[in-house]
């Protein structure tokens, strides 16, 4: 059985007019084609829609029980150019983001805000995730875009594009009540070099782990780790628990922890650098409108 939507718009005319004369000069034709129209309708459903007289039509109950229905259609086809033209576009759809966990304390909210604001019928999938796993992922196809921390890896160079969206310094958090924190201004490292370092893994970002320890290097100092941790707010809270220090990136200090102190550095310290990565074969009509706003923001 297949159904026409121009039987579906003959039937909603007559249904609402309750009229084959008033429902024909509505869809500007005459009234034989409109009545046959229907009576192929009701012989494809194999049931009977309108109880007709010669004075009166009324819908029977299974045409009574239609008619939402066929409403409902009507109307959803209507909207389905517009609905191919935003998908086109980019104005609607779905975007799928992972971030680094420092990004939360930075780029990511403003970014999101002004996304939403430009492309509200866009749904954004979010997901915290290192940058080992987001180049995996990227590599994968499993995700559209990824905001990482510098470099990409030589091996996918080829595949991803990437774009930077912040350069900061590395801090220096440490447990507040420490005596010679209690000045204001910068510190220098070796003020706090032999407290036990929490640092990410080497595995899951080894040129932000290897900067780190040659800051400790450069000062002439050499660390003692004494924890390990993948995400940047637990990082902070065992600082705040007093199990040491840690050198963060800037916009971390927008995270508060009772107890944690955050001071800059007068050792040079490297620049980190987070940004976004996609596959450079990625068609997507949202992430390119992702994209266009962002080249419109810098």
């Amino acid at each position: 059985m297949s159904i026409e939507l121009r039987q579906l718009r003959y039937f909603v005319a007559v249904a609402e007019e309750m009229h084959f004369g008033r429902a024909a000069a509505r869809l500007h034709m005459t009234q034989p084609p409109l009545s046959q129209t229907i009576q192929s309708l009701e012989a494809a459903l194999g049931i009977q829609l309108f109880f007709r007289t010669r004075r009166s039509v009324s819908l029977t109950p299974a045409g009574i029980a239609l008619l939402p229905e066929a409403q409902r259609l009507l109307l959803q086809a209507e909207s389905l150019p517009d609905l191919a033209r935003r998908a086109a576009s980019g104005e609607s759809g779905r975007l799928s983001l992972a971030f680094v966990s420092t990004a939360d304390y930075s780029v990511l909210p403003p970014f999101l805000r002004e996304f939403r604001e430009h492309y509200p019928q866009v749904q954004i999938d979010l997901r915290e995730a290192t940058t080992d796993v987001q180049l995996d992922d990227l590599a994968q196809g499993r995700i559209d875009v990824g905001l990482l921390i510098a470099p990409l890896p030589d091996k996918l160079k080829a595949e991803l594009d990437y774009v930077p969206v912040l350069s900061e310094p590395l801090i220096l958090a440490a447990p507040r009540g420490i005596r010679i924190l209690r000045d204001k201004g910068p510190v220098r490292l070796k003020a706090v070099g032999d407290l036990p370092l929490i640092i990410f893994p080497r595995r899951i970002a080894p040129r932000f782990h290897d900067a780190i320890l040659a800051c400790f290097r450069d000062a002439g100092l050499t660390p003692h780790v004494g924890q390990e941790a993948i995400q940047m707010q637990t990082i902070v809270g065992l600082v705040s628990a007093g199990m040491g220090i840690a050198l963060v990136p800037q916009s971390v200090s927008n995270l508060k922890r009772p107890g944690v102190e955050y001071k800059s550095l007068l050792d040079k310290t490297p620049i980190v650098e987070t940004g976004l990565a996609w596959r450079r074969d990625n068609m997507s009509p949202v992430l390119r409108a992702f994209l266009e706003l962002l080249r419109k923001k810098k």
